[in-house]
C-alpha cells in the first residue's frame, strides 16, 4: 500500500493554516463538492428536470443561473418547481464524509458555506458543538449563546427553500436582500483565513465580494487558500484528447494566478481521493500535542494501585508541564487520576493560556440501547482532538459484584481507532492486562503503532514492570518527543 506524504506546498499550507487555527484566526468555506462527495447532487442534477421543461440540454449549458431564471421567466416569475427541487433533492438524510469529520474537529469557528442542504451544520452538531445558524437577515442580529461555531448558509437552506438564491434575479439583487451577508464575509475574508473546499469560484456573490475586498484593501489582502485537483492527465490519449488536457491545464493555470489577486494561493491535489489525507495531515500537525490517555483499571496489578495511580497523576502533570495538552474522557479511575495530575501542572499558568490544555469530555449517559453506539461516537470525537494515544492497564470487572477482572473493550476500541486514524499508540505494557496486549502488538509491528519513530529502548522499557515510574515516564516521553518530529512537518 502506497504511503501518501504531502508535497513541499501542501506542508507549507498545513503550517500556515494551523497558525491560523491555533491563533483563532480560521475560518471555512464549504462549496458543493463538499456535498456531492456526501451522496446529495450538484447543481445540474438539481436543475436537470427544470432544463427538461424549457426543452434544453443540461450537459451542454454552462450558466445554470441563468437556467434558472428562464424557468422563471417561463413560469411568468412563478419559482414553484425551482423551490420543490431543491425540496426533493436535498431533504434527504445524508450522512457527513470523514472529511466533514475531520474539518468540524478543527478549531474553526466560523464556517460559510452557499449549499442548500444541512449537512455541514449537523456534522458540527455530531461533534458535540453549539452551532449558530444564520440563514436570514434577521438571524444575523441575534446570538446564540455558548456557541462554538457561527454556519453561515449565504444563499439559503432547504427548510427555506422560497428563500434560496438561485436565479439570476436573486445573484442580481443579493447586494439589496441581504447586505447584512455580505458585510459579515467581507469583515471575514479581512479578518481571518479561509480554507475553500468543494468550491468552483464561478459564484458570481463570491466574484463580486472578493472584488469589494481587493478595491478597499489593494494589495493588503489576508491570505487564503483552496483546495483544487489538477486535471488528471489521459491514459493512452490519442491527439485529440492530449489537446483537450493541454487546454484545461492552462485554463486551470489562469484561475490560479487570477485567484491571487484575492490572496487566495492554490493548494494542488493529484486526485479527488488526496484531500482527506491532506486535511488529516493537517489535523495531525493541528493537535500534534494533545495526548489522549487510554485506561482503566478495577484490578491495579501488577503495579498496584497506589503505584498506578500515582504514575497516571504523574502523566497528567507532565503532560502540561512539557507543554502537551491533555483529552480526557474522565473515565472512573486512571481518567480521574491523570486529570488530577494536568490540574496541578495548570496551576500557575496564566489565565486564559489553559484554556485549550485541559479538554475533558465525560462520557455522556443515553438509553440502554444507544450507550455503545454513543460511546463509539465519542470515543472517535475525543481522539479526533487528540494526536497521540497513551495507553495503561486497561482491565474491568467481569459481572457487576462478581470480582473478576476482563481486559477492557473499551481500551481496544480506542486503540483501533487511533490506528485507523493513523495516530501514534504508546502502550505502557508494565501496567498489565489490555495495555500488555498491546504492547506485545507493538514490539512485533513497532511501524503500525509508532510509525516512523525509532523505538528501540524506550519501547523496550515500557514493557518491564520493574522499571520505576521515572524510567516509564522517561520512555514515554521520549515517543513523545520523537512522535512531534515524525508530524512536524
Amino acid at each position: 500500500m502506497t504511503t501518501w506524504k504531502p508535497t513541499r506546498e501542501q506542508s507549507q499550507f498545513i503550517k500556515r493554516y494551523a497558525e491560523a487555527l491555533s491563533s483563532g484566526d480560521a475560518a471555512l468555506f464549504a462549496g458543493a463538492g463538499l456535498s456531492r462527495a456526501a451522496g446529495y447532487v450538484d447543481w445540474r442534477d438539481l436543475l436537470r428536470e427544470i432544463a427538461v421543461d424549457l426543452e434544453l440540454d443540461i450537459d451542454q449549458e454552462t450558466d445554470l443561473v441563468t437556467l434558472a431564471q428562464y424557468h422563471c421567466n417561463e413560469k411568468r416569475g412563478t419559482r414553484w418547481r425551482l423551490n420543490q427541487a431543491i425540496v426533493d433533492r436535498l431533504s434527504d438524510v445524508a450522512t457527513p464524509t470523514r472529511i466533514h469529520r475531520i474539518l468540524v474537529r478543527l478549531p474553526i469557528s466560523t464556517a460559510w458555506t452557499t449549499n442548500y442542504d444541512r449537512l455541514l451544520e449537523r456534522a458540527f452538531e455530531d461533534a458535540g458543538k453549539v452551532v449558530d445558524l444564520k440563514l436570514s437577515q434577521e438571524n444575523l442580529v441575534h446570538t446564540r449563546r455558548g456557541r462554538d461555531v457561527v454556519v453561515y448558509k449565504m444563499h439559503g437552506c432547504v427548510s427555506q427553500s422560497h428563500e434560496a438564491v438561485i436565479t439570476k434575479d436573486d445573484y442580481e439583487q443579493y447586494g439589496n436582500t441581504r447586505p447584512l451577508f455580505v458585510e459579515s464575509l467581507k469583515g471575514d475574508l479581512i479578518g481571518k483565513t479561509f480554507l475553500f473546499l468543494g468550491f468552483s469560484f464561478t459564484d458570481p456573490n463570491i466574484d463580486y465580494i472578493l472584488s469589494r475586498v481587493r478595491i478597499l484593501l489593494g494589495e493588503n489582502v489576508r491570505e487564503h487558500f483552496c483546495v483544487m485537483r489538477r486535471p488528471p492527465r489521459p491514459s493512452e490519449a490519442d491527439s485529440r484528447q492530449e489537446a483537450e488536457y493541454e487546454y484545461e491545464l492552462r485554463k486551470t493555470e489562469l484561475r490560479r494566478t487570477d485567484l491571487l489577486r484575492f490572496g487566495i494561493e492554490t493548494v494542488w491535489v493529484d486526485g479527488f481521493s488526496h484531500i482527506e489525507p491532506l486535511l488529516a495531515a493537517l489535523s495531525s500537525f493541528v493537535h500534534r500535542k494533545s495526548v489522549f490517555v487510554s485506561g482503566a483499571a478495577f484490578d491495579p496489578a501488577p503495579l498496584g494501585r497506589d503505584r498506578l495511580d500515582a504514575l497516571a497523576r504523574e502523566i497528567g502533570m507532565r503532560l502540561i508541564r512539557e507543554d502537551y495538552n491533555l483529552v480526557s474522557g474522565f473515565g472512573s479511575g486512571l481518567g480521574e487520576q491523570c486529570v488530577i495530575g494536568a490540574l496541578r501542572g495548570l496551576y500557575g499558568i496564566p489565565r486564559g493560556e489553559d484554556s485549550e490544555r485541559l479538554v475533558v469530555r465525560p462520557f455522556p449517559r443515553v438509553e440502554p440501547e444507544n450507550q455503545l453506539r454513543q460511546n463509539t461516537r465519542h470515543r472517535e470525537d475525543l481522539i479526533a482532538r487528540s494526536g497521540v494515544l497513551i495507553v495503561m492497564a486497561g482491565n474491568r470487572e467481569r459481572a457487576k459484584g462478581s470480582g473478576e477482572t476482563e481486559p477492557s473493550p473499551g481500551v481496544f476500541e480506542e486503540v483501533d481507532i487511533a490506528l485507523r486514524e493513523g495516530k501514534p499508540v504508546i502502550p505502557i505494557g508494565a501496567t498489565g492486562h489490555a495495555a500488555r496486549e498491546i504492547w506485545e502488538k507493538a514490539m512485533g509491528n513497532p511501524e503500525r503503532y509508532l510509525p516512523g519513530i525509532e523505538t528501540k529502548g524506550a519501547l523496550e522499557i515500557l514493557g518491564d514492570s520493574n522499571a520505576t515510574n521515572e524510567a516509564l515516564l522517561n520512555a514515554v516521553f521520549e515517543l513523545l518527543a520523537k512522535s512531534q518530529k515524525v508530524v512536524g512537518l
